[in-house]
């Protein structure tokens, strides 16, 4: 390897004056490389004067008012990971008290960040996650009470503004042990009975919330959610099953996503009739979806030893929804041949399900690109330009076996984006029809389609007056 190849080797060559010189060359004029190094200083001088160092940067950053632009937006996540890996890296291992305390302080901070920055990429609540897993490994080596650590906690899930704190209690279980865990259920039966704090908030901000809640008020809601939310962790950190499923009410368990929950944990606990129990019960009608309660409800019945019947609802959902996961499982259980004739019937009615869109999933999902490029010749009319999300990807995997097919994937969607005048999508609507001109050299025979040229002439008859859009055809 060259010796002026930038490696570790190659400056350690250069001796430690020479790299001197050239940190304070760097530095100059960077806020941020300059940071870097006097936390490194400090690391130098003993764990304690960083976790000093650390802990005047966290203040400081706390403190800030002023918005984070954009072009601030990057340096802002650096300096928040370098805070986070001093923490963990340089400071715990030889603190792990003072690390507890000043990762508890980052997180902390969290909402009052978010308030100044515009994290729509979630690239500024990545460090906060990533920093807030050091929990588990620093706390166990930290000399924490637990009921000093409960305390503590229960302050932390209360404050929870922007979820920073999501997930405290199974991060810190084993460090709480049996008697935090037990204060920490004291507090949250204690605040159970306290009254309602009346909000402060503005009076039209309190109405639309009330029109929200659940028949109560918001405030009564939300603190009713806090209590089970809470009691339900504690009750999953003391592998207590029976405590978990008390804190539902029966109207909870009248949800399918809930029962399908209890379900599986009353499966967990080999009680399998309890769990087919609390499906039975939930309330199926209006569900948007049932996914989970179809795996759950099936779970059981192939516990209970009922495989016809669990096998029946497989195909009962398939046919519905055309999961392929409940077809797999279906298909699994089949002798040898009959699983060909089932599938073989399965993919004839996934071609006449009654939402294209759906089967065209489907069989890209399967994978069985002849049959999804059969669905897009005989229904390409019932297919939605506007689901270019979806539509997009599936031509792309079309394009080399089934030209024809992803060419017409490409013409609903230049169309839709012409018709309803997208001019943001007109970039890629000109990539889709350079696709339609390079797809056309594969296609011998366009059947009952227009050809390649007939379908660019109706293109510029039609929409003669886009101009921005025939501009950028090469």
């Amino acid at each position: 390897m060259s010796k002026k190849t930038l490696n570790e080797a190659n400056l350690a060559a250069l001796g430690a004056d020479r790299l001197a010189q050239l940190l304070m060359e760097v530095s100059t004029g960077s806020a941020e490389i300059k940071r870097r190094i006097r936390l490194e200083l400090s690391h130098n001088l003993g764990s304690e004067e960083l976790a000093r160092d650390v802990q005047k940067r966290l203040t400081s950053i706390r403190r800030s008012k002023s918005r984070v632009s954009w072009r601030k937006r990057k340096s802002l996540i650096k300096d928040l990971s370098t805070q986070s890996e001093m923490i963990a890296d340089k400071i715990a291992p030889e603190a792990p008290n003072d690390a507890f305390d000043l990762l508890w302080q980052f997180i902390e901070m969290a909402p009052s960040v978010y308030l100044r920055v515009d994290d729509s990429r979630g690239e500024v609540a990545d460090v906060f996650h990533a920093a807030f897993v050091h929990f588990g490994e620093i706390a166990p080596r930290a000399q924490l009470g637990p009921m000093d650590l409960a305390l503590r906690v229960w302050g932390a899930v209360r404050e929870n503004s922007c979820g920073e704190f999501d997930g405290i209690i199974p991060a810190l279980a084993p460090t709480l042990g049996r008697e935090g865990l037990d204060h920490l259920k004291a507090l949250v039966l204690a605040h159970k009975d306290t009254a309602v704090e009346e909000s402060d908030d503005h009076a039209a901000l309190q109405f639309l919330r009330e029109l929200r809640s659940s028949g109560g008020s918001f405030v009564e809601d939300q603190k009713a959610r806090l209590i089970r939310t809470t009691l339900q962790d504690i009750a999953t950190a003391q592998g207590d099953t029976d405590a978990y499923i008390a804190q539902y009410s029966s109207a909870d368990l009248m949800y399918p996503r809930i029962a399908a929950e209890v379900a599986m944990l009353y499966l967990d606990s080999a009680k399998p009739q309890d769990a087919l129990d609390i499906l039975c019960d939930a309330d199926l009608d209006g569900a948007q979806s049932e996914t989970e309660w179809d795996h759950a409800y099936v779970a059981c019945l192939l516990a209970l030893g009922r495989i016809d019947d669990a096998q029946a609802h497989r195909w009962a959902c398939f046919t519905s929804t055309l999961d392929a996961q409940h077809l797999r499982d279906h298909l699994k259980v089949l002798p040898d041949f009959d699983d060909i004739e089932v599938e073989d019937a399965a993919k004839a009615h996934a071609l006449e399900h009654e939402n294209a869109e759906t089967a065209l999933q489907f069989f890209l999902e399967w994978p069985d690109l002849p049959h999804a490029a059969q669905l897009i010749t005989q229904r390409i009319s019932e297919i939605d330009g506007h689901h270019d999300h979806f539509l997009a990807p599936a031509a792309e995997t079309l394009r080399n076996r089934h030209p024809l097919a992803a060419v017409l994937l490409w013409r609903v969607m230049i169309d839709y984006t012409l018709w309803d005048g997208r001019a943001k999508q007109y970039p890629q609507s000109v990539d889709f029809l350079m696709d339609c001109t390079a797809a056309d050299n594969e296609i011998e025979d366009y059947g009952r389609f227009h050809s390649h040229q007939t379908y660019l002439d109706s293109l510029r008859e039609r929409y003669a007056h886009k101009a921005s859009f025939w501009a950028k055809v090469r």
